[in-house]
């Protein structure tokens, strides 16, 4: 039961140090609450539960023929540690969050639904760090999965529901020394996380 715990808080802390990294969706988020106020904010937050089924089954199906094969599985797991290393340094090199704020009209869910299928943040996640985690989940029971994708869901799409809330009713949030800290910290377990990314990727190669 450990191991599966073990799962729902990674997915947890993933799904967190995603939901409040900058990137295209953060942003939209943020200038739709801005422009039109929370309720706009949030439909954005949500768009990921949206495009993500389509995104996540359509990657699963392609890995699961390498699953077998443990060099492709070693290759994903080292480019996932390039990610998470890259992820990682941009976290700690974040001085702002800076927008570009245009008076469009509303549409927000659909704009947040085009800039997540566009996004290729989703499609990096899960092809070089979520996937592997999934199919790691296989050798201690299916609730492992399930909880590492609820876990990472719940808060990516919570985390950004909140700043879109938050952003609402104090604008200047975002300036914040604690939010700018937070950013700088996940930046540090990125790294440690993609410690063992590479440790798993050099076991695969054995």
């Amino acid at each position: 039961m450990s191991e599966t715990v073990e799962f729902l808080l990674m997915g947890i802390f993933l799904g967190f140090a995603a939901g409040i990294s900058p990137g295209p969706l953060m942003a939209m988020t943020i200038s739709e609450t801005l422009q039109h106020g929370s309720r706009e904010g949030i439909k954005v937050a949500v768009s990921p539960l949206i495009t993500d089924l389509l995104i996540v089954s359509s990657i699963m199906f392609i890995l699961l023929h390498f699953e077998s094969q443990n060099p492709a599985i070693a290759l994903i797991s080292l480019s996932g540690a390039v990610y998470l290393i890259h992820l990682g340094i941009s976290s700690l090199k974040t001085n702002s969050i800076d927008l570009e704020i245009t008076d469009k009209k509303k549409d927000s869910l659909k704009k947040g639904i085009l800039a997540n299928f566009l996004s290729p943040h989703p499609y990096l996640f899960w092809i070089t760090i979520g996937g592997p985690i999934l199919f790691r989940t296989l050798d201690v029971d299916i609730l492992a999965g399930i909880l590492f994708v609820a876990g990472f869901y719940i808060l990516l799409v919570g985390s950004k529901v909140m700043i879109a809330f938050i952003t609402g009713r104090c604008r200047s949030f975002l300036k914040n020394n604690y939010y700018l800290y937070t950013i700088r910290a996940l930046g540090v377990v990125y790294l440690i996380f993609a410690l063992f990314f590479i440790e798993q990727g050099l076991e695969l190669l054995g």
